[in-house]
């Protein structure tokens, strides 16, 4: 790298800040434009897993919830408003946070600077990661952030301004005011292609400016799926993300205009339920998830599961279960039981209508014994055998012919799926988000069959016609279906956080969220 003082007047401060442990976590250029972008370009020089990684985030045209939205996407979490992702850092063991430096530009530029400035000191305060700031002296954004401990560096020389707590003066000039947005969004935001085609940023803060008129609906099925929106590549994913969330009170038009323009994703919806929906009515929040010879078993955040038809969701009913508290599992057995697990990591066992065979019976009163003493954190069932996850990243296969045990995660197992094929195997996923596969009897894979930064927050399996296929979901909101005769993988991100996914018999991919359930199918 050519000499930082030499090409950029003041890169020398800001770099003795990026390497000085005892800094404080928020610093604020002020001068010439350009060095944000120098630093992001050159990138951090230190090696290894734990490197840390220099995020850039422009905030020209951003709203805070744009905001929000690109810098929850640095960390790897989900957050539907700038409060969740403020509460998701102070509430989480986000490991990425930690070494994040977040670089954001033009603040003066925002379409919402104080908003945003708002956002940004409440995350400088949690001391989770480093922010580096492009401000300008005298505007009321600037005084928001320098209320705390934070660095001042002028970009237009070659030394750190001051430390400590800066007072901020607001000046008549050189930035926006309380509350003054930018200019008048010129995107149709009632028409799809409009949308879909648009700079995200452009139409989530055109969004945000106007919460009196829906769209016909566009707007609200944004603001669900806006996080995935704003980080999709194509406009026919935007399209599809978009039509998985679109609410039925919408504009009838809509729906077959998303269709069409959907038409270059890897995917096709099947079905969607959103909050509010009344025909069919939307099921709730979703905890869990399972779908066995078609039907769905929709288990909601009270403990109640409902039974769903897989091809469309219209309500068939609900279980008849003692579960009190939230069931964090549903296993389905194939002589019909129905094996819960509750939030305490409990085994309930709700029977099917013919009796069962002695031997299960006996099977499952095991295990039941077993989870009264050393709580479960996951639960699978195939025939013959109750598979079981561990907080201390062992998985327990629990069979007819004894127990089969495997180390297979650091840290938490957070779910498990199990496979009735030629060879049934079993699928684990972890805090350490990891998916492993592993036979009982035999040695674990010794490989991952994938591995994300973020931890696993529910896995399915299920045989197809294609053969065995894994869906798998993490904690920054990605899902991918893996065909495994196929050796392939394709992601779909819905926009919230994932729950719970559930792949059917024939291969569709049910994904269960706060405020939304959702069927998707390969083309």
């Amino acid at each position: 790298m050519p000499s930082v003082r030499a090409e950029r007047p003041g890169a020398a401060a800001l770099l003795g800040w990026l390497t000085d442990p005892d800094a404080p976590r928020l610093c604020l250029v002020t001068g010439g434009t350009g060095l944000l972008d120098w630093l992001a370009r050159y990138g951090p020089r230190d090696a290894g897993r734990r490197r840390t990684v220099r995020a850039l985030v422009p905030l020209a045209g951003r709203s805070a919830l744009g905001t929000a939205w690109a810098v929850a996407d640095h960390l790897g979490i989900v957050a539907p408003s700038p409060a969740d992702v403020v509460r998701a850092l102070a509430t989480s063991e986000n490991g990425r946070a930690a070494r994040t430096v977040l670089l954001l530009p033009a603040l003066h530029e925002a379409a919402e600077p104080e908003a945003v400035a708002t956002l940004l000191a409440e995350l400088a305060r949690l001391g989770r990661v480093r922010l580096v700031v492009e401000a300008r002296p005298g505007t009321p954004e600037y005084e928001v952030l320098a209320r705390g401990r934070v660095t001042v560096i002028d970009a237009d020389g070659d030394e750190s301004g001051d430390e400590g707590a800066v007072e901020g003066t607001v000046g008549a000039g050189g930035g926006g005011a309380a509350g003054v947005v930018g200019p008048v969004c010129p995107v149709d935001l009632s028409d799809p292609a409009a949308v879909c085609a648009a700079d995200p940023v452009t139409v989530t803060t055109g969004y945000v400016r106007d919460p009196w008129d829906d769209h016909g609906g566009l707007r609200a099925a944004w603001m669900r799926a806006g996080q995935a929106l704003c980080a999709a590549p194509r406009p026919a994913d935007r399209a599809l993300g978009l039509l998985a969330l679109l609410g039925d009170g919408a504009d009838p038009r809509l729906r077959p205009a998303l269709t069409e323009l959907a038409a270059g994703s890897r995917w096709t919806t099947r079905w969607s339920r959103v909050t509010g929906d009344v025909a069919p009515p939307w099921p709730g929040p979703v905890a869990a998830l399972a779908a066995p010879d078609g039907i769905l078993l929709v288990a909601d955040l009270g403990g109640t599961v409902r039974l769903l038809a897989a091809a469309d969701a219209r309500p068939l009913g609900r279980l008849d279960h003692p579960v009190g508290g939230r069931v964090t599992a549903l296993a389905p057995a194939p002589d019909g039981t129905v094996l819960l697990l509750d939030e305490r990591g409990r085994l309930h066992t709700v029977p099917g209508r013919e009796p069962r065979a002695p031997y299960l019976h006996r099977l499952t009163e095991a295990v039941t014994a077993t989870l009264t003493r050393h709580p479960g954190t996951a639960l699978a069932a195939i025939a013959g055998s109750v598979v079981v996850g561990d907080r201390l990243g062992s998985v327990h296969a629990f069979g007819l012919t004894g127990l089969h045990q495997a180390a297979l995660h650091s840290g938490r197992v957070t779910a498990v799926a199990a496979v009735e094929s030629e060879t049934p195997f079993v699928c684990s996923g972890g805090s350490d988000g990891a998916v492993r596969l592993w036979t009982p009897g035999r040695d674990p894979e010794p490989d991952a069959l994938r591995r994300r930064p973020a931890p696993v927050v529910a896995l399915s399996a299920a045989e197809t016609p294609h053969g065995p296929v894994i869906a798998a979901a993490w904690g920054d909101g990605t899902v991918e279906l893996h065909r495994l005769e196929r050796r392939d993988r394709v992601g779909f991100r819905p926009g919230p956080g994932v729950r719970a996914v559930a792949v059917t018999p024939d291969g569709g991919l049910v994904v269960g969220m706060d405020e939304a359930l959702v069927c998707v199918a390969l083309r």
